[in-house]
C-alpha cells in the first residue's frame, strides 16, 4: 500500500511539473509576441534638434504658422499631446507656440 501511495504521489508530482513547464513555455511565447508588437509599433520621438531647426528656418523666412486644422487638438492640450498622433502636428504646434506665445484654441 505504501508503494502504491508513493507511486501515485510521484506520478502526480511528475505530471504537475510537466504542466508547469508547458505553462512557462506558453508564457515565454506570449511575452516574446508582446515584445515584438511593442518593438514594431511606430514611435514618434520628440526629436528636439529637428524641431528647433524647423522653427529657426521658418522664423528666418518669416513664415506665419497656420491655425490647427487637424482633429486631435482639445482644450487643455499641449504640443506634447499631439506627439502620440503625428510628429508633424507636434512640430507645427511647437512653432505656433513659439511664434504666438500660446497654444491653439
Amino acid at each position: 500500500m505504501k508503494k502504491l501511495m508513493t507511486l501515485m504521489i510521484g506520478m502526480i508530482f511528475f505530471f504537475s511539473q510537466t504542466v508547469i513547464a508547458d505553462d512557462e513555455s506558453d508564457l515565454d511565447a506570449m511575452q516574446q509576441q508582446l515584445n515584438n508588437e511593442v518593438i514594431n509599433k511606430p514611435f514618434f520621438a520628440e526629436q528636439a534638434d529637428k524641431v528647433d531647426a524647423y522653427i529657426k528656418s521658418a522664423m528666418e523666412k518669416n513664415i506665419k504658422p497656420k491655425e490647427y486644422t487637424g482633429s486631435y487638438w482639445q482644450r487643455g492640450y499641449t504640443c506634447h499631446n499631439l506627439l502620440q498622433w503625428s510628429w508633424q502636428e507636434y512640430r507645427n504646434c511647437r512653432y505656433y507656440h513659439r511664434y504666438y506665445g500660446r497654444y491653439y484654441y
